[in-house]
């Protein structure tokens, strides 16, 4: 096991403890007694990721433009499960490349669109069992905009995706089997041990992977931009499990729920022993400071206020700047707590809280406050 997955399953383990410290806050009106931990703040960790989460969503609601979105899923065969687990950041960073070269090439045709699109990317790497399931769920707009400004809508097809299936099948193929033989070629991925043999060799391998069938899955496009902003909100910041999941543990094996998709979707119990399910939990831990979420198209980093505004201006809305991220998270502090103001007290909502006691793994909270606290909960039902 790496040091980076030690680090973020011990960040997980700490989180919300008095290992990471926390602090007791009383009410300066009503002398409201509140504790508070630390949260880990890891990206895998399924209890940190509200405030990301809300703000990012606020962040889509910003750039949303008045037209259809459409949603399509990249999928991986599951032959490179092997390769992505030995090479995380080159195969993923590929599987990127390769979706939206295959979106912008449709796009930038004449026959479909003839202009450049956008697409927002969410990385997922697991199935409901927890193995490996590399695959990306993309959301497109319906259209894009051309050299001069304007929108182009797409010239074919209503209810469908925007481009045919069978086409995107075999560009993204096709683009990405020649783009890892390169790296291959060039020694840049690490090939675990006897993998061509398996195979029987590397060019029954590779006559192996054309002749596979890719998965490229689409959906129905999305009725509002409401429905669009809670289907990002789901997919987002989801990490591999949470809580919620998990039924029990007996101390050597741990149960949890997941949907069985081979036999219609039904809901089934999985029984894991703990350190098979801490293996099939770590395959899911991205490396350092990689972004499983992107932007491509006009709504990249790099142009994107520029580019929504030529949008929306392109497309008869009103023109805004876009928010600042100190916006952002004021906003969705007010979603998620009801307040700007975080040191407000919950139970009057006139005083403040101030902090009467520092807690850390040295120093438990004392036992009168926290038979306070516990006689507080009781009162309050």
């Amino acid at each position: 096991m790496s040091m980076h997955h030690i680090k973020t399953l011990s960040a997980i383990q700490r989180c919300r403890t008095a290992e990471l410290g926390g602090h007791i806050d009383k009410c300066d009106q009503c002398n409201h007694l509140r504790i508070s931990y630390n949260s880990c703040r890891n990206r895998h960790c399924p209890k940190c990721q509200g405030l990301n989460k809300e703000m990012w969503i606020i962040q889509q609601e910003d750039m949303l433009l008045p037209v259809v979105y459409y949603h399509v899923v990249f999928t991986l065969p599951d032959v490179f499960n092997l390769l992505c687990m030995y090479n995380p950041r080159k195969m993923y960073d590929l599987l990127f490349t390769a979706a939206w070269h295959t979106l912008k090439t449709l796009s930038s045709d004449p026959q479909w669109i003839g202009a450049k699109s956008a697409a927002t990317m969410i990385l997922h790497t697991w199935s409901q069992n927890l193995s490996l399931h590399p695959h990306l769920h993309c959301i497109v707009p319906n259209g894009g905009l051309t050299k001069k400004g304007d929108w182009q809508f797409p010239k074919k097809g209503k209810d469908n995706f925007l481009f045919p299936v069978s086409a995107m099948k075999k560009i993204f193929k096709g683009f990405f089997i020649a783009n890892l033989l390169e790296l291959i070629k060039e020694e840049q991925l690490i090939i675990p041990p006897d993998y061509f043999d398996y195979y029987q060799g590397k060019t029954a391998w590779r006559r192996m992977l054309y002749d596979k069938e890719w998965v490229v899955f689409t959906k129905k496009p999305f009725s509002t931009s409401k429905h669009v902003i809670d289907y990002l909100g789901r997919y987002s910041h989801r990490v591999a499990i949470t809580d919620s999941r998990i039924i029990k543990s007996d101390g050597e094996r741990l149960f949890f729920k997941w949907k069985d998709y081979n036999d219609g979707a039904k809901n089934k119990v999985m029984r894991l022993k703990g350190t098979e399910f801490i293996r099939r939990f770590t395959m899911h831990i991205l490396p350092p400071h990689y972004r499983k979420i992107r932007h491509f198209g006009f709504i990249s980093n790099a142009s994107k206020a520029k580019s929504i505004a030529q949008a929306r201006k392109a497309l008869g809305v009103r023109i805004g700047q876009l928010l600042t991220k100190s916006e952002r998270k004021g906003l969705a502090i007010f979603r998620l707590f009801g307040t700007h103001q975080l040191d407000a007290c919950p139970q009057c909502k006139k005083g403040k809280m101030h902090v009467v006691f520092g807690i850390n793994k040295n120093r438990p909270p004392p036992r009168e406050l926290l038979q306070k606290i516990k006689n507080q909960k009781s009162k309050l039902g």
